[in-house]
């Protein structure tokens, strides 16, 4: 611009809240949160940078500049924006192996950033809300994670009936892809790079369809923008064993895991990650989880690379009408699985860790869309400004009401005129407004506007109603206190 000012926008792929959505926010995370501590789980916070060495290499999308994080170099170390939560546990796990308990229980809220090509309601910076634990390597701690995460649906307002979390196993995927010839299971890092690529192809399932899949497993896809994606150049006949597996028939659990079985009899993966479902599935059952609640899903895969055993996300059942009048679901709103590997690359030993993440902004998306959000805290309650000179005996108002608890404020604003500062209280969503001008504060009163009262008055009422139902009244000015906290609870 010739002036050389700067525009005033977003960079792409990053947003800002507001308010009402900040405390929405901050409401749900604080029920999710009273749900961990109820497990036992205590809090972490780690540093929003890392060094890139410690985050390693697991994203999902890796087609970008520094393999999908914002990194950066400082005096010949490289370090980046932390792309999750369970990355840096890993490190503080190995870190402080010799002081924490193990098992080690926490729970972390924080803001994650990936160098990912936004789209759509997907950012590059979001919220995420997790709890793992580290140091156990029983079934138990997976089964307590998808628990956990029924609980914490529930404990937001999500209705039994409008959820579902599905169980998989990075153990039976990789049966079947050593019965496809793709892993050779006498050598560990074989191939190591074809089953990242099949892997990822089999996660965009949901997305793309069998067709899409089969050309991301085959020779490559070319999306709607022409941009073309290297397919990971599997045979035909392992692509159909492959899809077969993804789409196995669900509605019957018992007999699609024995159709399962088959397609991975002779594997060894195959059948420890058969073992794994069984064993949480019933201990699921132990604790009140019903199959409605919790089924096996051969179709999750979960794109990070660092996930070694069961893996589960819980996804939404609840329809939506989309901007273009389409019919859809949320999908997944939380994720997670067993990572045994993840502090070994710092240790050199094997420790045991499972965890889940909470997807807070596509939650907090999928809670507005289905109206079962709780109503958002009013605002403040306004003491407006009639006279400059008495700013003193406002500020005394103001004073008295958060004395009591009140949550209130003074208008600050330049706006003399009471019709302004009414706008202004409507705005920011206030209860109540207070007016004292010259005339009253002669006889010693305020007057009281009761904000949503007069909204709904103004849009339903009838003369009638007007007289019988006043939005505006009179009380003494040592009331005032008194009578706001009852006028605030004959709104609630």
């Amino acid at each position: 611009m010739a002036s050389g000012r700067p525009r005033p926008i977003n960079v792409k792929g990053f947003r800002d809240y507001f308010g009402e959505e900040v405390q929405v926010r901050q409401e749900m995370l604080d029920q999710i949160t009273s749900v961990y501590r109820l497990y036992g789980f205590e809090p972490l916070e780690t540093p929003a940078v890392e060094s890139l060495v410690a985050l390693g290499k697991f994203l999902p999308d890796t087609n970008r500049p520094n393999e999908g994080v914002f990194a950066w170099e400082d005096d010949g170390e490289w370090m980046a924006l932390r792309y999750d939560l369970t990355a840096p546990l890993a490190r503080v796990a190995a870190q402080f192996r010799n002081s924490l308990p193990s098992p080690y229980r926490r729970y972390a809220v924080g803001t994650v950033w990936r160098n990912e090509k936004p789209g759509p309601g997907r950012f590059r910076q979001f919220y995420q809300c997790d709890a793992d634990t580290v140091g156990a390597a029983t079934m138990a701690a997976d089964a307590e994670m998808c628990r956990l995460s029924c609980e914490i649906l529930e404990a937001i307002g999500i209705r039994r009936s409008d959820y579902v979390l599905k169980l998989n196993s990075r153990n039976l995927l990789d049966g079947v892809l050593i019965k496809a010839g793709i892993l050779d299971p006498g050598d560990e890092g074989n191939l190591e790079e074809v089953r990242t690529t099949v892997l990822r192809a089999m996660d965009k399932l949901d997305r793309l369809g069998a067709a899409g899949v089969r050309d991301l497993l085959g020779a490559g896809r070319k999306d709607e923008s022409g941009a073309f994606t290297k397919g990971a150049g599997l045979s035909g006949g392992q692509i159909d064993l492959i899809l077969a597996f993804l789409t196995a028939e669900k509605s019957d659990c018992a007999a699609m895991l024995r159709h399962v079985g088959d397609m991975v009899s002779g594997s060894a993966a195959g059948c420890k990650g058969l073992a794994e479902l069984d064993e949480i599935m019933d201990l699921l059952s132990s604790q009140g989880v019903s199959a409605g609640q919790c089924s096996v899903d051969t179709s999750i895969v979960r794109g990070l690379g660092y996930y070694t055993g069961p893996i589960m996300e819980a996804e939404l059942t609840a329809e939506f009408t989309d901007a273009k009048g389409r019919r859809k679901q949320f999908g997944s709103v939380i994720g997670g699985g067993r990572y045994d590997g993840l502090v070994k690359r710092f240790t050199g030993q094997e420790v045991p860790a499972t965890g889940i993440s909470v997807g807070v902004d596509r939650l907090l998306a999928a809670l507005k869309e289905m109206q079962t959000e709780a109503r958002a805290s009013s605002g403040p309650v306004l003491v407006t400004v009639m006279d400059r000179d008495r700013i003193v005996d406002y500020q005394r108002m103001v004073t008295e009401l958060r004395a009591a608890g009140i949550r209130s404020e003074l208008f600050l604003g330049n706006a003399r005129n009471i019709g302004r500062q009414l706008k202004y209280a409507d705005m920011r969503n206030s209860p109540l407004a207070i007016i004292q001008g010259t005339e009253e504060r002669d006889r010693d009163v305020v007057q009281i506007k009761d904000l949503e009262l007069g909204k709904e008055m103004a849009e339903t009422a009838t003369h009638e109603e007007w007289k019988t139902r006043p939005s505006q009244w009179e009380v003494a000015r040592q009331e005032l206190v008194t009578e706001v906290v009852r006028s605030l609870r004959r709104t609630e």
